[in-house]
């Protein structure tokens, strides 16, 4: 009876190590508007890691180098006011960064976009607005 019940702890440990390894994986992320586009993958952190946030990797491209407009990763997290990461004219931006609200120990929610920006008297050309929810 005990060879039985630590056979059943230790496949219990076994396939719920899995399930953290499953919910923990990278996916695929791919956003673009004419002008811009953002390539890479995004997972959300374990909880138990600080910041347990959404990790975005990837790279931001300026697709038009010669239009003179700069691009950026427009990203919102939870009720917070949008924030920016900055793009380069002419230049592919590599980035590597968890968004987090640093007031909770759980962040559920994140809104990201790419954007082109079109100076002050045009308004910036975005991409559909994606939302990030962890389950």
């Amino acid at each position: 009876m005990r060879k039985f019940a630590t056979a059943v702890v230790a496949g219990g440990l076994f396939f719920g190590g899995m399930g953290v390894a499953v919910a923990s994986s990278e996916h695929r992320l791919t956003m673009q508007t004419p002008g811009v586009s953002f390539v890479g993958k995004y997972q959300w952190q374990p909880t138990d890691k600080a910041p347990s946030g959404l990790r975005v990797r990837g790279d931001l491209y300026d697709k038009i180098p010669d239009d003179g407009h700069n691009v950026y990763l427009r990203v919102k997290i939870e009720n917070y006011a949008w924030g920016k990461v900055k793009g380069v004219q002419r230049k592919a931006v590599k980035i590597d960064k968890v968004f987090y609200d640093g007031a909770v120990l759980k962040t559920k929610e994140v809104r990201m976009q790419v954007c082109l920006d079109r100076g002050s008297l045009q308004p910036d050309s975005c991409s559909e607005e994606r939302l990030f929810a962890r389950r």
